[in-house]
């Protein structure tokens, strides 16, 4: 009977109780499936396989209250999970999928006797799920379990939640531990796998006590890795991200002016031309790695690094790539020192992979389209890291006379007293900027052209000459320090990057961090200006180094007596207008969600700010800083001050060189991946196996992940509504109706008196265009609405100390008293008009932030400053 319905490849849908008629294979393999899995539970009428559906076909339960109700999510979880495997039955014959078994079982289970529209499966994991979402402790589950048997004895529940885990861990895509020596020098991997010794500098693979290995053998240290095949493939198994996987090329704009993703960004363009048999199929992926150095404990008084090797898609949208749900970990190597100059004998399982999916590809099959299976391969474009990260995974130093790897060999620098000091700035400005003329710098005129742009031929050359050092850190071997030579420049080693094939031709290989930048700069200011003794630039030794210089003799220090004596600069704050720029960030109104608390950054002495993160240093560089001190500072120095926020400002709207290449510069910086280090570190519940607890912990959150994708009867990452949602606003025929907001808190009544309602009722059709053909007596139909606003207006109206509106929350002053006053639309700095003018429409909201700025030293006269939150 089925026969006539193979398709034309000959495959026909497996009804197999592995298969559930999602997967096809061959007619003489579906035989093979049926005899050895057993036939699928629910298909009583073969829809797929020539017999008619009717209104009683497929496969559903009965729910509660006797109805029907779809079936089980997990069957279509268990579906795409065992889809991601069916590839190699489309290619070389049916595969086992024992792995499953325990699944499939918790899946026939009922959860309790009667109750057979809640599978077991499908409620442990909602319930894991609702664990990880909320953060619950492993013993506040494990009680929970002992009060769900204590309740229901008849449940057919897990007893803890370590077999809650191994379970979840079955729909996990798993990692591999693989040792590694003491001093970093190789792994033990491949060809080494067996031995006990490091082929390198000889020292034990195993922890010895007194000179001998006791007992189980325990390596000092071992690489997590996470294979990235798996993982791709999973994107494509699942219909729910298989689409996305082509966003770049069918979502991408079509103004050559707009850039809103990397695929409008040079880079991309130039590899597509380079490599046309890559780019001929859009559903090869686009890769971007970032590694950087983390402390699992957070406690910083413990020296701790642990690096984490984190990917992203850049198939997937712009809205979503960067989310925490789609970045995958692929590598985690292990404290307590940074991987250093030897990052690439960690990266070596990484790279291979890579390499394996550039040249072979991988057999994949494709949810989107009718289950087709596909040879996915994958590149990657670029690193994202902060300055010390890219050292290492470059190869070229950050430190040094040459330290600038965008200059190169031609990195102006000098030696100033204890440190290095890199000038020549001027270069980069147009060639008649004022700044240029200006003898303050250095004494000099700068007439240079910007510094020569190095091709990726001029790199190749310059690795040519680089000599291959030994790796790892043993004081006898890798740890010995070797002298570059001046042929070698700042390159310390050749990046096990350029063993990629592709990677030589990449113009931009390694993306400098805004965020990490900025925030440097932003902390040096700050601790300049506020003349912070941790944090200021403007030391005694600066000082001394422009006496060497001969360049503003009013700074040089001088003696007075047998005291030296240090003059006090314009562009460092008095202690008044310290204490006034502190009050000034002390007392800033945010809008909600828009920035931290900075009223906790400042120290109790309002003398300076303390504890700034780099989303701080953000908004204080773009938003506060040209604000706070213009009245504090001479014009010069705040114009200067003006002109390097703008600069940052225009840094993150891309219209720098780099941004030009690579895309937007959101999807290019580290913001993203420091939010998902904070996820790791709330897997460590071992402290003493930090790495093991990330790994595992990573591997259940991400089945988790997976199957919530799935879930529509509970909360998830992907369906929880915003924190500022106020929901769908209803299609009215006058707009002022559709003027809704969203209450918050506790219902309250006020009873208007005539001089209110009147200004009310004058605002209201004053505001509404639809009813200005009634007021010019040319009326139209009358309609229950028009009826509705002719009523007399009701004396007693609600009250809510809060509201959402448009996707913003206002707030009372009496609910927090940090929050604006009143949320109103605009600020008259010049008087008091829009006093008494209260009312509006809920649709003509719109949130701003604002402060008072002291401009002299009575505190009574201010200047109100008013900034849109857009």
């Amino acid at each position: 009977m089925a026969k006539p319905f193979v398709n034309d490849r000959g495959f026909i849908k497996c009804p197999c109780r592995r298969c559930l008629n999602n997967a096809s294979h061959q007619l003489e393999d579906l035989e093979s499936h049926i005899f050895r899995n057993g036939f699928m539970f629910g298909y009583n009428q073969w829809i797929h396989h020539g017999e008619p559906a009717t209104a009683n076909a497929g496969t559903t339960v009965a729910g509660p209250s006797g109805g029907i109700h779809e079936r089980d999510e997990m069957f279509d979880v268990l579906d795409d999970i065992i889809s991601e495997d069916a590839d190699e039955d489309a290619v070389g014959g049916p595969s086992s999928n024992d792995q499953y078994d325990d699944l499939f079982a918790a899946l026939r289970s009922e959860l309790y006797p009667g109750v057979s529209y809640f599978s077991s499966l499908n409620f442990l994991v909602k319930l894991m799920h609702l664990k990880v979402l909320n953060k619950w402790t492993n013993k506040s589950f494990d009680e929970l379990l002992k009060l769900l048997k204590l309740a229901f004895p008849k449940i057919d529940l897990v007893e803890s939640h370590y077999e809650a885990k191994k379970l979840m861990t079955k729909m996990g895509l798993g990692y591999s531990s693989i040792h590694v020596c003491k001093n970093d020098c190789a792994l033990f991997w491949k060809e080494n796998l067996l031995k006990d010794t490091c082929p390198v500098c000889s020292e034990s693979r195993w922890k010895l006590q007194s000179g001998k290995r006791s007992g189980k053998n325990v390596p000092h240290k071992v690489l997590r890795y996470f294979p990235v095949g798996p993982r791709l493939k999973r994107l494509f198994a699942t219909s729910k991200t298989a689409k996305l996987m082509r966003w770049h090329s069918t979502g991408k704009s079509k103004d050559n002016d707009v850039m809103r993703h990397p695929v409008d960004g040079k880079s991309w363009q130039e590899f597509d031309k380079r490599h046309p048999q890559f780019a001929g199929d859009v559903r090869n992926v686009r890769l971007g790695l970032a590694a950087d150095g983390f402390n699992p404990f957070g406690n910083m008084s413990l020296s701790y690094s642990m690096w984490p090797v984190v990917l992203t898609t850049y198939n997937l949208p712009p809205w979503i790539c960067m989310k925490a749900e789609y970045l995958m970990l692929s590598l985690l190597i292990p404290g307590p020192q940074s991987p250093g100059k030897d990052m690439d004998v960690f990266l070596r399982p990484l790279i291979d992979e890579l390499k394996e999916l550039w040249v072979h590809g991988l057999d994949t099959r494709d949810a989107a389209y009718e289950n087709g299976v596909f040879r996915m391969r994958a590149a990657l474009l670029w690193t994202v890291n902060d300055f010390p990260a890219r050292s290492s995974l470059s190869g070229w130093s950050g430190q040094g006379y040459r330290a600038c790897p965008t200059c190169n060999e031609d990195t102006p620098s000098m030696r100033v007293i204890g440190k290095t000091a890199y000038f020549g700035h001027r270069r980069f400005l147009a060639t008649n900027h004022h700044w240029r003329s200006n003898l303050q710098f250095d004494g000099r005129t700068e007439r240079k052209r910007p510094p020569r742009r190095f091709s990726t031929t001029d790199i190749l050359e310059q690795l040519r000459r680089v000599k291959t050092g030994i790796p790892g850190k043993h004081p006898n071997y890798g740890g010995v320090k070797r002298k570059r030579g001046d042929d070698e420049l700042n390159w310390r080693k050749k990046s096990i990057f350029y063993e990629l094939p592709y990677w030589a031709t990449i113009e931009l290989k390694h993306n400098l961090d805004v965020m990490h930048i900025e925030k440097n700069v932003c902390d040096s200011l700050l601790g300049t200006l506020l003349a912070d003794p941790h944090k200021s630039k403007d030391t005694d030794n600066a000082r001394r180094d422009l006496a060497k210089l001969g360049i503003r003799h009013e700074l040089h220090l001088f003696e007075d007596g047998n005291k030296l004596m240090k003059p006090a600069a314009d562009y460092t704050f008095s202690e008044a207008n310290r204490r006034k720029f502190c009050r000034f960030i002390r007392s800033v109104k945010f809008p909600d969600g828009f920035a931290s608390n900075m009223s906790k950054k400042v120290a109790q002495n309002d003398s300076r700010l303390l504890g700034l993160k780099s989303h701080d240093c953000h908004v204080i560089m773009q938003r506060l800083l040209p604000v706070g001190c213009r009245s504090l500072v001479t014009k010069n120095i705040w114009s200067t001050i003006v002109e390097l926020c703008t600069f940052f400002k225009q840094l993150c709207v891309s219209t720098v060189n780099e941004a030009i290449l690579g895309g937007p510069v959101h999807m290019r910086w580290m913001y993203p991946f420091e939010r998902y280090l904070k996820r790791l570190k709330d897997y460590v519940r071992n402290a003493t196996k930090p790495e093991g607890s990330i790994a595992e912990g990573y591997v259940v959150d991400e089945a988790l992940t997976f199957c919530s994708r799935y879930f529509d009867d509970v909360e998830t990452r992907f369906n929880r509504p915003d924190r500022n949602d106020d929901g769908m606003h209803p299609t009215r025929q006058l707009s002022v109706f559709e003027s809704q907001c969203k209450p918050l808190g506790k219902q309250s009544y006020v009873e208007l008196d005539n001089n209110d309602r009147d200004k009310a009722e004058f605002y209201i059709l004053n505001n509404s265009p639809e009813l200005e053909p009634y007021l010019k007596m040319q009326a139209p139909e009358v309609t229950t609405e028009l009826l509705s606003l002719s009523s007399k207006t009701n004396m007693v109206v609600s009250s809510y100390p809060a509201c959402i509106v448009n996707g913003v929350r206002f707030v009372t002053h009496d609910r927090d008293h940090m929050v604006t006053e009143n949320n109103i639309t605009s600020i008259d700095i010049n008087g008091e008009a829009y006093k008494d003018d209260q009312f509006i429409l809920a649709s003509q909201a719109k949130q701003v932030f604002y402060n008072d700025i002291d401009t002299e030293e009575d505190d009574d006269d201010r200047s109100y400053h008013a900034s849109d939150s857009d």
